[in-house]
């Protein structure tokens, strides 16, 4: 039999997570049926998302010590027949040859946060050379991929964060054009001053008052990536802006998406990640924190910007 820890909500959030709005807790695992395997954690994603060495298996398509990843949540270990999950994943997938590179990249630029980036920015918002991008939290896991393809796609790139360290970080490593901090008491004159002509396409990670700031200097017929909305992911009542009025005037295409749309093409995404870190055009960073008994401090220190690039736990 073996033990798993994982941990269960307590309390409804009311606003940042608390430490006791959640608590760690055993269950003993019943054995391996046929057509199940059991996954060990070895990396965590503060959101749904874990990288599993399979330690026990009944199941062909799943052997022992294949490395898989899956949304089995905050859990140690797991007894899964692979999927489908009811996030939309339709199986738990074996990650590749990562030919020399950290098996927690999976996690980040060659998992779900890179293909993120690569099929929400580039089938949504189809960049041309030489038009303007802006990218809201910018130096996330996500947001700082996006960046960086759309330099590798002749495009000049804005990036808006939360610290003047991250700025340097986007600008200097990553090779951003510049950088915006959203604190900034002068936000709207700066991105002004930095959008001359406009903006043509904005990949938008956090939605509320910066987000409308941005659709205010979309050019016509201007695209826009809806991935998240993180700035209102804790608030008690929704805050509805007026963007309506810029979509209408400027003809806008606005689309959120799900990245497991593009599930057929799954493998394409990660595989030009892959090539464009090998020629050293994709950077990626991570922000790591070790042990099972810290998630959750990852988890809020996600949420509140704490993290530059990809967040994970190391079990």
């Amino acid at each position: 039999m073996v033990k798993a820890k994982k941990y269960i909500v307590q309390k409804q959030f009311d606003g940042l997570p608390k430490s006791t709005d959640l608590k760690i807790v055993e269950e003993e695992l019943p054995p391996v049926k046929d057509g199940e395997f059991l996954a060990e954690a070895v990396y965590l994603s503060v959101d749904p998302y874990m990288r599993a060495i399979i330690t026990q298996s009944k199941n062909s398509d799943y052997p022992v010590g294949k490395h898989i990843v899956a949304p089995f949540g905050w859990r140690t270990h797991t007894i899964s027949t692979g999927g489908p999950f009811p996030i939309g994943l339709p199986k738990a997938w074996i990650i590749p040859d990562p030919e020399g590179l950290p098996l927690s990249f999976y996690l980040g630029v060659l998992g779900m946060t890179g293909n993120t980036a690569y099929f929400g920015f580039l089938e949504i918002c189809k960049p041309k050379p030489g038009e303007t991008v802006v990218v809201s939290g910018a130096a996330g896991g996500v947001g700082s991929i996006v960046g960086q393809i759309a330099k590798i796609k002749g495009c000049k790139v804005i990036g808006i964060a939360g610290s003047d360290a991250k700025g340097k970080w986007l600008v200097n490593d990553l090779k951003f054009d510049h950088f915006i901090n959203y604190k900034d008491p002068k936000f709207k004159e700066k991105l002004e001053e930095l959008t001359p002509k406009g903006v043509d396409c904005y990949f938008d990670n956090v939605g509320g008052q910066i987000s409308s700031e941005v659709l205010h200097r979309m050019n016509k017929h201007g695209r826009i990536s809806v991935c998240g909305s993180i700035s209102t992911y804790n608030d008690k009542e929704v805050k509805a802006g007026v963007v309506q009025s810029d979509i209408v005037s400027k003809q806008l295409k606005m689309e959120g998406f799900m990245v497991y749309q593009w599930w057929d093409r799954w493998m394409e995404g990660i595989e030009q990640n892959k090539r464009w870190i090998k020629e050293g055009k994709l950077k990626c960073s991570e922000t790591v924190t070790k042990g099972f008994e810290n998630t959750l401090k990852a988890f809020v220190d996600m949420l509140q910007g704490g993290n530059t690039g990809k967040a994970i736990v190391q079990i």
